[in-house]
């Protein structure tokens, strides 16, 4: 740890970032990633950008975060994955775009099949060719 101070346009630049991901805003992280921005950007508490857009259900950003080479695995503090929160919140737009991305559907706690099945969305699992039975 250090006791430098965090420039305080860098804090700026990246609460930006993470608003355009919980917001669904493809262009503004077009921009912003493709200015230098890391795609892997983690907030205080683990949520990278993916994390934020999937599970506040915007497809299209997580595609965005994907083809600019995010880890659709990362889980945040709390052990959760994107695949896995954004069955949580219902989001099937995510989840298949997860999917198709090879999103691991055992990564996390609880994992993305315990959700499927927590909230009856055994559809969900077929995305991933069978190989996800409990």
């Amino acid at each position: 740890m250090t006791d430098d101070p965090i420039d305080p346009r860098l804090q700026e630049i990246a609460q930006r970032v993470f608003d355009a991901a919980r917001a669904g805003d493809a262009d503004t992280l077009t921009a912003y990633l493709d200015a230098g921005v890391p795609v892997n950007l983690t907030n205080g508490s683990g949520d990278t950008l993916v994390m934020l857009a999937a599970y506040h259900g915007h497809a299209p950003a997580v595609q965005v975060l994907i083809d600019r080479g995010a880890d659709v695995d990362r889980l945040n503090n709390r052990g959760q994955s994107p695949v896995a929160g954004a069955i949580f919140k219902g989001e099937e737009d995510v989840v298949r775009v997860l999917a198709a991305a090879g999103a691991d559907p055992r990564a996390g706690h609880p994992t993305a099949v315990d959700a499927a099945g927590l909230f009856g969305r055994e559809d969900y699992l077929a995305l991933w060719d069978g190989t996800t039975t409990r």
